[in-house]
């Protein structure tokens, strides 16, 4: 009896050292931890359209431009550039009266990249926005190692310090607000409570149509027997 009863208990305490010796397994297992954020990410959704924001032209910026917040934006340059009227060329050329001058031309002799030089024209103020934004994609291939203004503010304030030393070109006339019609596709797009050219050419043609056709209709029909006739024509023939 005592052996059974022993054997029972060693039964029961197998089983028991099993089921707890699974559980602890199981829990390493299929613990995940703690997360380290609540919720689940989530992408940022493009937004409706696509693209990036239109650029303010620069003639709207300069209206509004300060030369003296352009001359603190300058300390970026000064470490390459002089502005003083017979300054010395560095590592780049001195910048007096730049503005309206040859692209890549002048300067002391400055030696110029090759891909600068083919740009050509003068140095107007849409120009220079565009140099000073990249000047790596105004010129592929420029020995300009400065990555550019990414705030148009910035440049435009720099561009009229620029232009006030030496130069002095006549400022853009800053464009109307609105005044340039919207375009898709090449087709212009009127405000509301207009209508496209061809959409209301489509229309005329639609109803001078629908006119015709009913003129025919009312020109052609046989009045209904014993309805009475507006056509005068009619009207002495029944001797009505």
């Amino acid at each position: 009896m005592d052996d059974r009863t022993n054997t029972i208990a060693g039964w029961v305490l197998a089983a028991c050292g099993a089921a707890l010796g699974l559980s602890i397994v199981g829990g390493m297992v299929f613990h995940s931890g703690e997360a380290e954020k609540s919720g689940y990410p989530i992408e940022a959704a493009e937004e409706a359209g696509g693209g990036a924001a239109a650029e303010v032209p620069i003639a709207s910026l300069l209206a509004s431009a300060d030369a003296a917040k352009g001359a603190d934006v300058f300390k970026k340059c000064a470490a390459c550039h002089t502005m003083t009227q017979g300054g010395a060329n560095g590592i780049g050329p001195n910048l007096y009266g730049v503005m309206g001058e040859a692209v890549a031309h002048g300067r002391g002799g400055f030696a110029f990249s090759d891909a600068l030089k083919k740009v050509g024209g003068n140095w107007d103020f849409d120009k220079m926005n565009a140099w000073l934004t990249s000047p790596r994609k105004f010129a592929p291939g420029t020995k300009m190692t400065f990555a550019g203004l990414s705030n148009p503010q910035d440049r435009a304030n720099l561009i009229l310090y620029m232009n006030q030393q030496g130069s002095n070109l006549p400022l853009p006339a800053a464009p109307a607000p609105g005044a340039a019609a919207e375009t898709d596709g090449g087709n212009a797009v009127e405000g509301a409570g207009g209508a496209a050219p061809d959409a209301v050419n489509a229309v005329d043609a639609v109803e001078k149509d629908v006119r015709g056709q009913t003129g025919d209709i009312a020109n052609t029909a046989t009045p209904a027997s014993g309805a009475p006739s507006v056509d005068p024509a009619a009207q002495k023939q029944t001797g009505r």
